[in-house]
């Protein structure tokens, strides 16, 4: 990379380069954004955010456009837009409320689904709606578009530095992160349906800073994290039984790593 980086995010784009964008670099908050290209192996830098940014999220819109909320020096809400087409960053609508250290998680219907943060360990999820026209890309770019936040229904528990995925079922599943310094083993599952959340079995170990991944028959892998040392163990979330069971350990414990799913 161009630049190194620290809390930042990793996108990868419908045209399958990867987006990285902000962080942090000597105590400098950054707003600069990098596209690395997998064919060739190299980095290009691309216009940067309006924002400087870390602990933030980064996702991608049915239209391509990649969604930026929170983060930043201060704890904000503002969120940015990223047009891949043209490289440009716009403004959209802000968050209702503060936000870092938060996830994001894209839902079937094309909504982004932000949940908890810091800011006081927020329990209050909201909802990012993109638009019908812009969902169902059969408009062009100069019609209305529905750019909008609303509050959906609160966690059981309110957390950071927590994972968040969505299952094959639609539902997203939220698991451990932090809550009032007590670092949590607990789990909760969002149904977009209704806009409520049922908590789940618990998994064994309680972590902060992990990572989930999808696997292609439907369980939830979730790796590293952290107690009080960086954790080895690997655990399964089972969606047909609600169940958490022990898998391989990795060769090393590892924190704010990324993992992604890969295809044979």
């Amino acid at each position: 990379m161009h630049h190194a980086r620290l809390w930042h995010t990793e996108t990868v784009l419908e045209n399958g380069k990867v987006l990285v964008t902000g962080g942090i670099n000597n105590d400098t908050y950054l707003n600069s954004a990098e596209l690395h290209d997998p064919l060739t192996g190299t980095w290009t830098i691309t216009n940067s955010m309006i924002n400087s940014r870390r602990l933030h999220t980064a996702s991608v819109l049915l239209n391509g456009k990649v969604l930026v909320s929170g983060g930043t020096d201060i704890y904000s809400s503002n969120t940015e837009l990223y047009d891949p087409s043209i490289g440009i960053w716009t403004e959209t609508d802000n968050l209702n409320v503060v936000r870092e250290h938060h996830t994001a998680s894209e839902l079937l219907d094309g909504k982004v689904l932000v949940t908890g943060g810091t800011a006081i360990y927020l329990s209050s999820p909201q909802l990012y709606t993109e638009g019908i026209a812009i969902q169902m890309r059969t408009v062009s770019e100069n019609d209305t578009q529905i750019r909008t936040w609303a509050i959906t229904g609160s966690m059981n528990i309110g957390r950071y530095a927590h994972s968040a995925f969505l299952l094959t079922n639609g539902k997203v599943l939220i698991a451990g992160g932090i809550h009032n310094g007590t670092i949590l083993n607990s789990a909760e599952l969002y149904d977009p349906s209704t806009g409520t959340w049922k908590t789940t079995s618990n998994m064994h170990n309680e972590r902060y800073d992990h990572k989930a991944s999808v696997l292609r028959n439907g369980k939830v892998l979730v790796t590293g994290g952290e107690i009080d040392k960086n954790l080895y163990n690997a655990k399964l979330y089972d969606l047909s039984t609600r169940i958490w069971a022990q898998t391989d350990k990795m060769n090393n414990g590892r924190l704010l790593a990324y993992s992604i799913c890969i295809k044979k």
